[in-house]
């Protein structure tokens, strides 16, 4: 019998469910046969706080950071909150899931932004898995300098797994190279086999994917969605990922009505092709084909992230998590 394909869920479009909804949503993924559940850090919840409540609540379940910002966290400190993790969940997977965070989430932390992104998260992964090992460390880098580091948390067999959020080919190559994992984000299925293939001319980093979707009425939830992607059009890294994944003219049209201070227009450029691809809306059987075309196009590792548009916002989130756990059953 084949394996099942593991599958994820992340809490980070759920802000607006509350924290302690997230111990919630751990027990419902838990009995759905979720295999791990991860946190995003910006300027709302830490990431290591949530995933500690749901190590007490759901044990075995898998732990995933998606993402900590590199900028805003120390190498020793990284590594000292993932090996927390792993400590209070001995028998489960641990994702230090790390990137370079975005310049507008870093002006908010008063930290500047990063002039040679792939040369800092090197160096940053380098460091860390020092800081894991155990051992003394010390390292002079350009970007952070240890003395005599030693992790203070005993470890067994089982340690965290490094994960490099990438978007484009310089950092999907690098997260080949050097992690345990990659995480893709608001790439549309029908472009993760370019992804993948860059992941590979780097190496064999398990592909993770977060897989944005909503059991819910298209009419009536697709303005949700093109707010959604409009802010992220307007970052450039999201930017270039898009019209690489064949939506330049939405991106030129978002950017150009903006430009001229015209939202509304802006949020009309964001077409139902694109909100489609990437932030699916639909009913049951077809947010369930929606998850299954990711796999079909090479992710390894779904994790996926329900979009709570609708009016009761935990019924649409258990709905989507139902669909979503039918396509890898």
């Amino acid at each position: 019998m084949a394996e099942r394909t593991p599958l994820g869920i992340t809490v980070g479009s759920l802000a607006v469910l509350g924290p302690r909804a997230t111990t919630d949503i751990a027990r419902l993924a838990e009995s759905m046969h979720y295999r791990s559940l991860w946190t995003v850090e910006a300027t709302g919840t830490d990431a290591f706080t949530l995933l500690g409540a749901v190590a007490a609540v759901a044990p075995g379940m898998g732990l995933g950071t998606g993402i900590v910002p590199i900028q805003l966290r120390t190498p020793p400190l990284a590594a000292m909150s993932a090996a927390t993790l792993q400590a209070l969940s001995p028998d489960a997977d641990v994702w230090l899931g790390l990137g370079v965070s975005a310049p507008g989430i870093l002006r908010q932390h008063g930290r500047p932004g990063a002039d040679r992104p792939l040369a800092m998260m090197r160096e940053y992964v380098a460091l860390v898995r020092e800081c894991l090992s155990g051992e003394s460390v010390t390292f002079e880098g350009d970007y952070w300098q240890v003395r005599r580091f030693r992790l203070g948390v005993r470890l067994g067999e089982r340690r965290p797994k490094i994960v490099m959020a990438a978007l484009n080919p310089g950092m999907l190559r690098l997260a080949g190279e050097v992690a345990d994992g990659v995480l893709l984000n608001y790439l549309p299925a029908s472009h993760v086999g370019p992804s993948v293939a860059q992941v590979r001319s780097g190496g064999d980093a398990t592909v993770f994917a977060y897989v944005h979707a909503a059991v819910g009425d298209f009419e009536r939830r697709a303005m949700s969605a093109r707010r959604d992607l409009f802010n992220y059009a307007m970052a450039d890294g999201y930017a270039r990922m898009f019209r690489a994944s064949g939506f330049a003219d939405e991106v030129d049209h978002i950017r150009a009505r903006q430009a001229e201070r015209d939202r509304d227009g802006a949020l009309a450029a964001v077409s139902d092709r694109m909100v489609q691809a990437i932030d699916f809306i639909g009913d049951e059987d077809e947010v369930t084909r929606f998850i299954r075309g990711y796999v079909e196009a090479g992710v390894e590792y779904p994790v996926l992230m329900p979009m709570p548009w609708g009016d009761d916002r935990f019924a649409v989130t258990k709905a989507t998590m139902e669909a979503a756990a039918r396509a890898v059953a």
